[in-house]
């Protein structure tokens, strides 16, 4: 995907400057005055989070999210966007009244640090190198091999393994362990499917996604211009090639379920 920057020069002080020719999207309002919803979008803009995909790669599903084109480039319409945010986290704030579970995938580079902070952060599980399939669809499956991971690990930490085994097999068991961890280690806290899940990029996802929807988990993704929207519950549409932009959507979640647990 191409990364976008913005070669603008923001003014410190009251507001942006009419560019790109949506003017609407970035009211002038000054800093003191600037609502909370103009001051979101703000930083959003600064962040790059409307840049989107070249207009051949824009999935139809987003056609309502955008706020034009711009050099062949889609231009997101952050204003939907906030909207789309605020929705997303109304419903995570839902889930942290009741405690609920979300888990949080990013596999690809640009994601992988922002998600692997955000969930630790609440202390969720994640996956942020690679989804076992199955991981939703045939949880038992991979419950029984979280339970492995962590039967094996209690055994070899109280050293039953090294009184029971040799230490051939020791370093078999040692083996098994890395593997387990490495795959399903970020997974060790999830006793049952979660109430939710937090995908970047919802088209580089798209088993998750699927499988989510097999056992009706709630998806919220962050997904770029080309990804296919359809059947997600809470589409945040920006961009999601970004570092910077997937870090501040993910910080906005991570407040919005702590705000219900610290107030």
């Amino acid at each position: 995907m191409v990364s976008f920057r913005s070669n603008i020069n923001l003014p410190p002080v009251g507001g942006l400057p009419k560019v790109l020719g949506f003017a609407r999207l970035l009211p002038m309002v000054t800093e003191s005055k600037m609502p909370e919803k103009d001051s979101l979008i703000k930083i959003l803009f600064e962040a790059g989070a409307h840049f989107g995909y070249s207009k051949s790669r824009s999935h139809p599903s987003i056609r309502n999210h955008l706020f034009g084109f711009k050099n062949r480039s889609a231009i997101i319409d952050l204003e939907k966007t906030v909207a789309d945010l605020e929705r997303a986290k109304e419903f995570v704030r839902s889930l942290a009244k009741e405690g609920k579970v979300i888990l949080f995938v990013g596999n690809k580079d640009e994601a992988r640090g922002a998600v692997i902070k955000a969930a630790e952060q609440l202390n969720m599980p994640y996956v942020a190198s690679r989804w076992l399939g199955g991981t939703f669809t045939n949880f038992a499956q991979i419950k029984s091999r979280i339970d492995r991971l962590a039967l094996l690990k209690d055994q070899r930490a109280n050293g039953e393994l090294l009184e029971k085994y040799t230490k051939k097999e020791c370093l078999l068991f040692d083996k098994e362990i890395a593997k387990l961890e490495r795959y399903l280690g970020s997974l060790s806290s999830l006793n049952k499917l979660p109430a939710a899940v937090v995908v970047v990029d919802a088209d580089h996802e798209r088993i998750v996604v699927t499988e989510a929807a097999k056992v009706n988990i709630p998806v919220i993704s962050i997904s770029g211009s080309d990804n296919d929207i359809r059947g997600i519950a809470y589409p945040i549409v920006a961009n999601d090639s970004s570092v910077t932009s997937i870090k501040l959507f993910l910080e906005e979640l991570v407040r919005a379920y702590t705000s219900q647990i610290y107030g």
